[in-house]
């Protein structure tokens, strides 16, 4: 495990210096920037050095843009954390039953409903609900994080963690509000993600229970509950923990979207309108913060993957 470790931790380190090397690139793209002036290497140095000390640059200004930063991606945090968390409670539990009914009438209708999940454009899904529980029935608000009504310190930068720090009187209520507004921006980031960990669970349930440690359990007498929750989620469910690290990479990259539509005011909603600014040094910024939380999410992923599943090492070492 140790080696194991090392190696994922080298991998880490280069794909972060060619992270590095590209947010450095989007700095020279402005021709009136000081990085444009500097060598190659050497400013690729200098550039490495002020990311190492937290220095993300200046915004326009001239103040620090990590400020910034920490202000809008705790946002994109606390949405991408109960998306994923909604996609793993719905999509193993399905996922589950279609791998142990495979072939069957519940199988089909489950990979049915997941394929056409898939195929549903993400701003097309988010107006359908905003027009359903939002404009016709009323339930949910349209957009934003919390009503107007409520002000709420910013302590941690997560909502929710906020409102139950703070001493207001309206607290309950200003809690109540923010699990409304994210209920929908919710609904339309999971889709995807439990899609996808719904094939997951459903293509490894279906290789675990052919194996003869089942036969074996059947034989006994044991009721098919009693089969999966003792014999098939210890062997079907390590082998896609580091897998998940990847929903968690598709769903940072469809935050930027939901943010736009719902006003969410997060790094991704940040980001399209540093774009359409031009503004270089939000934009390295940006990419850089996601970009490498996404490494790490991924890179733990798999060392998660790897403490839970011996396999996955002795696979390593033999191919290596």
């Amino acid at each position: 495990m140790f080696i194991y470790t090392i190696r994922r931790l080298n991998l880490f380190i280069i794909t972060l210096a060619i992270l590095t090397m590209i947010g450095f690139s989007i700095l020279r793209l402005d021709q009136n920037s000081l990085w444009s002036n500097q060598p190659l290497w050497s400013g690729w140095i200098l550039y490495v050095e002020n990311l190492a000390s937290g220095n993300l640059g200046l915004n326009l200004n001239g103040e620090p843009i990590t400020q910034e930063v920490l202000a809008v991606f705790p946002a994109t945090l606390e949405l991408c954390f109960f998306a994923f968390l909604l996609s793993l409670l719905i999509g193993i539990p399905v996922g589950t039953l279609a791998g142990v009914r495979r072939g069957r009438i519940v199988d089909t209708v489950i990979s049915s409903i997941t394929l056409l999940g898939y195929s549903i454009p993400l701003f097309w899904l988010a107006m359908l609900l905003i027009f359903l529980f939002s404009l016709n029935l009323g339930w949910l608000p349209v957009a934003g994080r919390y009503s107007l009504l409520y002000e709420i310190d910013h302590i941690t930068g997560v909502a929710i963690i906020d409102v139950l720090l703070s001493d207001k009187p309206y607290r309950a209520d200003a809690l109540f509000d923010v699990i409304e507004h994210l209920i929908l921006p919710t609904l339309v980031l999971a889709m995807a993600p439990t899609t996808e960990v719904i094939r997951l669970a459903r293509s490894s349930f279906s290789e675990v229970m052919t194996q003869n440690f089942i036969k074996v359990a059947q034989t006994k007498g044991l009721s098919m509950f009693e089969i999966v929750m003792r014999h098939g989620m210890k062997n079907a469910i390590p082998p896609i923990i580091p897998k998940l690290g990847m929903q968690f990479s598709t769903m940072m990259t469809f935050a930027m979207l939901t943010e736009s539509i719902f006003n969410w005011p997060g790094i991704g909603r940040w980001l399209l309108n540093a774009i359409s600014e031009q503004n270089y040094v939000a934009i390295q910024a940006g990419v850089i913060t996601v970009a490498s939380f996404t490494l790490l999410a991924n890179i733990l992923s798999d060392l998660a993957g790897a403490a839970v599943n011996p396999l996955v090492r002795k696979e390593w070492y033999a191919i290596k």
